[in-house]
């Protein structure tokens, strides 16, 4: 075998083929490098313009898809490649992946109605598709929520668009629910008194609506007091457990008796 006269003929071809592969990955790389900054300079303007933090990375997310679509089909150009066919092409596997990963394209329509209605925005404090959280991002296809305990977990759009969602930083304040057990025999009106202004007194609970004590039910231990201070999402496990400590230490100061059941004992029958 002539290898020499073999490697004559086969040398420019391969010489082209390497120059081809080493032109695609300096296009690669520079088309990307091109992509993470038109979508920085994109993040950057909407942020000077002041525009909602969801909907910058959303804009910023779809941008990033369709230049990565742009630099493959200019790679596949590059290589020679009829884009009209691949346009063809793209449009057949569209549809074939569409029938595949319908619950994928659901999502990103779900994501789309998100934006639009917007129940939430990042940084909100919600319960959606189940899970409790904070708003971290609204993506094209999930919700990233990062949960009280710091767990990173990410929903589905269309479970979150097709499930309840609770908004708690909707409004200025939530209400912060607690009862106070008291004993029997121990005024209700007395320990409602004492409560209110300790309650008013703990930190970050707003001053209007001013925290609520009444009765709330009665029971086999006694008088039961609903105890219910407001105050932001951002404050809620504060005042939660400020509250509880209050109450603790309020009825321990006033000398309330702890909470007992009453039994009644009744006498049994004469023994002759």
């Amino acid at each position: 075998m002539d290898v020499h006269g073999w490697w004559s003929a086969a040398a420019p071809l391969v010489t082209a083929v390497v120059f081809k592969v080493v032109g695609a990955v300096i296009l690669y790389m520079v088309g990307r490098w091109l992509i993470q900054m038109a979508v920085g300079l994109l993040s950057r303007v909407l942020t000077a313009r002041n525009f909602d933090a969801t909907l910058q990375r959303y804009i910023a997310n779809i941008l990033g898809v369709a230049l990565n679509i742009v630099l493959v089909v200019a790679i596949l150009g590059y290589f020679g490649v009829e884009t009209t066919s691949f346009a063809a092409l793209l449009a057949g596997l569209g549809l074939a992946i569409g029938a595949a990963w319908s619950g994928l394209l659901a999502n990103f329509a779900a994501g789309a109605f998100l934006i639009i209605f917007r129940p939430y925005k990042v940084g909100d404090y919600v319960v959606a598709g189940g899970i409790e959280g904070t708003v971290a991002e609204i993506g094209l296809f999930n919700t990233t929520l990062l949960t009280p305990d710091n767990v990173t977990t990410i929903v589905g759009n269309s479970k979150v668009s097709s499930d309840t969602i609770k908004n708690f930083s909707a409004h200025s304040y939530r209400r912060v629910d607690r009862t106070a057990q008291l004993a029997f025999g121990v005024d209700a009106l007395d320990a409602i008194a004492r409560l209110k202004p300790a309650l008013a007194a703990i930190p970050n609970v707003v001053a209007d609506p001013a925290p609520d004590v009444e009765i709330f039910d009665f029971n086999a231990l006694g008088t039961v007091l609903a105890v219910r201070p407001y105050c932001h999402t951002d404050h809620y496990w504060q005042v939660y457990f400020d509250t509880n400590k209050l109450i603790a230490a309020t009825f321990g100061a006033a000398g309330y008796p702890a909470p007992f059941i009453v039994q009644e004992h009744r006498p049994g029958p004469a023994v002759v």
